[in-house]
């Protein structure tokens, strides 16, 4: 992997929540100079076209395409349209060639994704430095610098290499230092959401071990040697050779279908109850050590077997289970802080934020209302490219 490729996957780790500005009131339309307005604080037409270069040179970087990234223009998107035209490949004998029409909704298509995405990730950033304020979640200029310094470090050790980046990618370090306080704070916010959801009683522990005591069971298993056959003849034969004396690995070779057994002298090894077919698995779990047993019919054919081996189940002990228990039980309870979190937040800060017209996403406040499908639905949305400071 590149540096270049090891910090873009580097800057793409937040926490992801859309978070807000500050706490001011909501109110007023957006600005002519600007695409959203949250609260009192408004996000320039200027930083959004800075940022959707990035976002189409990060595009452009991670399909390979070179040359300088170019951003579909709204709403005729001629150049385009023009490039599509001129790089397109001959179309195969018998198939029409693209219209303009059919151009321009490609184009269309791809500028409102990066739209989508830049918008996405500005109101998101913003909602985070908003939360932190009302929260008093700190961070100092300095602290950023030294995570920042670090981090550039790891990725870049040569200075070169850096300002190669920054020359390829359209970043500035502004950018970056911005990157990382929204990242910095949303680690932040998730501690002390989270503050005090990792204890968990004994009791709890204990409630939880005897409701679901099958998960920390270990079944009987049993090793197997089989042979299938299609009919119940040519079974009796092969258990006829065994009760003789012949072996299995003979048997299995000469008689069986199976493909995954007969080569390794019809050894299933390892099989807990339950994993195969009824017929099959009741015989083979009512059947002694070693006692050559069948045919047995299933759907597959007629069995004759013996058990090779068998392994005791066993219950883990409560204290055995404690620490898995614990984990799990602290996980859903950060599951569902984080999850009680969300839903309030982004009700709040989505009150507060107006988009201008021809950059309504479903974050805006003034977003087309869509009728709830699924669960899914409420989720926070992922984040897109790194964002400067909007103040």
């Amino acid at each position: 992997m590149t540096s270049t490729r090891r910090y873009l996957a580097l800057l793409s780790a937040f926490f992801v929540l859309p978070l807000a500005l500050s706490a001011c009131g909501g109110g007023g339309g957006v600005p002519g100079n600007a695409v959203v307005k949250i609260g009192s604080d408004s996000i320039k037409t200027t930083e959004f076209d800075h940022w959707l270069k990035v976002a189409a040179t990060s595009q452009q970087q991670q399909t390979g395409a070179t040359g300088a990234a170019a951003i579909p223009q709204p709403p005729d998107f001629k150049a385009c349209i023009a490039t599509k035209k001129k790089t397109a490949t001959k179309p195969a004998k018998g198939q029409p060639t693209p219209t303009d029409a059919t151009y321009k909704a490609q184009c269309k298509t791809e500028y409102d994704s990066l739209r989508d995405s830049v918008m996405q990730f500005l109101i998101s950033s913003a909602w985070i430095e908003g939360e932190s304020h009302d929260q008093g979640v700190k961070l100092t200029d300095a602290q950023v610098k030294k995570d920042f310094d670090k981090q550039r470090n790891q990725s870049f050790p040569k200075d070169k290499d850096y300002l190669a980046f920054l020359k390829s990618s359209g970043y500035v370090q502004e950018d970056l230092l911005y990157r990382m306080k929204v990242q910095s704070l949303s680690t932040k916010l998730r501690t002390q959401i989270l503050k005090g959801t990792d204890k968990v009683s004994d009791a709890q522990i204990a409630d939880y071990y005897n409701k679901n005591k099958a998960r920390f069971s270990v079944p009987e298993k049993r090793d197997l040697r089989i042979v299938l056959t299609k009919t119940q003849a040519t079974a009796n034969k092969a258990k006829a050779a065994l009760d003789g004396g012949q072996s299995f690995k003979a048997v299995a070779a000469k008689y069986s279908v199976d493909q995954g057994t007969r080569d390794n002298g019809g050894l299933l090894a390892a099989v807990p109850k339950g994993q195969q077919e009824k017929a099959l698995d009741d015989a083979t779990f009512k059947a002694a050590k070693g006692k050559i047993e069948g045919p047995v019919k299933t759907q597959f054919g007629y069995y004759v077997f013996e058990v090779a081996k068998i392994s005791p189940g066993s219950q883990q002990s409560l204290a055995q289970s404690k620490a898995s228990i614990k984990q799990l039980l602290v996980s859903q309870q950060q599951q569902k802080k984080l999850d009680a979190f969300v839903k309030s937040f982004q009700a709040k800060w989505k009150k507060r934020t107006d988009c201008q017209k021809g950059y309504v996403t479903t974050d805006c406040n003034n977003a087309p209302k869509k009728a709830a499908t699924t669960a899914a639905a409420t989720q926070p949305t992922p984040q897109p490219a790194p964002t400067t400071t909007t103040k």
